[in-house]
C-alpha cells in the first residue's frame, strides 16, 4: 500500500511524461450479477444527478498521488462533486481537486480482503465521506449491504439505516441489485428496465386514451347524424320545430 499521507503534488522534474493508463485489461467484474449491479448503479445515479455538478465514474482508475501511477484504485462506482461535467478516461485527484464523496464496491469472497481492509483504510484516509460495500451473493456480508460514514474525527463509523447523507437516498437490497429511494418522498429511482416498462405503459395508456377519445367522437358524430336525420324526416312530415323540440 502506498502511504497516502505522502505529498500528493510533487515539484516538476525533467523525467519523461508519466503515463496514467485508463485500462489494465482486466474484466469489469467477476459475475454477471456484479456487472449488472455496477451498471445499474451507474445508470440510476447518473440519471438522478442530471443537472448537478457531479460525475459518476464506474470501474475507472482513480489516481490519488501525482507522479505515482501505481497509486491507483478502480472503484466500482464513485461520485465526485464540483468538477466539470464531461466524460473522463480516469480521475486524477490533483487535477480535479475534489475527493470522491461516495464510493460503492460490489464485493465478493474473492475481493473481501481488498475491499474490507485496503480500500476501506484508503478511502477513510483520503476523506471519502461514505463507503458502501454491496455483496450480491451474500458471500461474506450476510445482510448484503454495509455502509460507513466519516465521523468528525475522520474515522469510518457504520451506517445503521442504509441512508446516504451524501446522496439523500435510502438504499435497499433487491436481489442482486440495489434499490434507490429518495429520502424526501420515498420515491424509487427506476432502473433502466423499469424505466423502459414505465415508458411502454405510459405509451399504452396514451394510446388507449386516444382510442377512447376517437371512439367517443365517432359516437357523438353518429348520434348527431341520427338526430339530424330524424329532424329532417319530421320536417318533411310537417312537424313544427317547437313540436320537434318536445319529441
Amino acid at each position: 500500500m502506498v502511504a497516502i499521507t505522502e505529498q500528493r503534488s510533487l515539484s516538476k522534474t525533467t523525467d519523461a511524461e508519466i503515463i496514467y493508463p485508463t485500462s489494465d485489461g482486466e474484466p469489469l467484474a467477476e459475475t454477471q450479477e456484479h456487472i449488472w449491479a455496477i451498471l445499474t448503479t451507474l445508470s440510476i445515479l447518473s440519471q438522478y444527478l442530471t443537472g448537478k455538478q457531479a460525475v459518476v465514474f464506474a470501474n475507472q482508475f482513480f489516481y490519488y498521488i501525482e507522479k505515482k501511477p501505481r497509486a491507483r484504485v478502480a472503484p466500482d462506482v464513485m461520485v465526485v462533486f464540483d468538477i466539470p461535467v464531461k466524460l473522463y478516461g480516469n480521475y486524477k485527484l490533483w487535477e480535479g481537486q475534489q475527493t470522491p464523496a461516495i464510493i460503492f464496491e460490489m464485493t465478493s469472497a474473492g475481493t473481501k480482503e481488498t475491499d474490507w481492509n485496503f480500500k476501506k483504510m484508503l478511502y477513510e484516509q483520503l476523506g471519502v465521506q461514505e463507503y458502501w460495500m454491496f455483496d450480491p451473493y451474500g458471500d461474506w456480508i450476510a445482510e448484503q449491504l454495509r455502509g460507513y460514514r466519516l465521523s468528525d474525527e475522520g474515522l469510518y463509523q457504520p451506517i445503521t439505516d442504509n441512508c446516504s447523507a451524501v446522496l439523500q437516498l435510502r438504499f435497499q437490497v433487491e436481489g442482486y441489485l440495489l434499490g434507490f429511494y429518495r429520502l424526501d418522498n420515498n420515491q424509487k429511482l427506476l432502473t433502466p428496465d423499469e424505466l423502459l416498462l414505465a415508458s411502454q405503459e405510459a405509451t399504452r395508456q396514451a394510446e388507449e386514451a386516444t382510442r377512447q377519445a376517437v371512439e367517443a367522437e365517432q359516437r357523438a358524430q353518429l348520434e348527431k347524424a341520427r338526430a339530424d336525420r330524424l329532424a329532417e324526416k319530421l320536417r318533411r312530415l310537417g312537424v313544427e320545430s317547437d313540436e320537434m323540440d318536445r319529441l
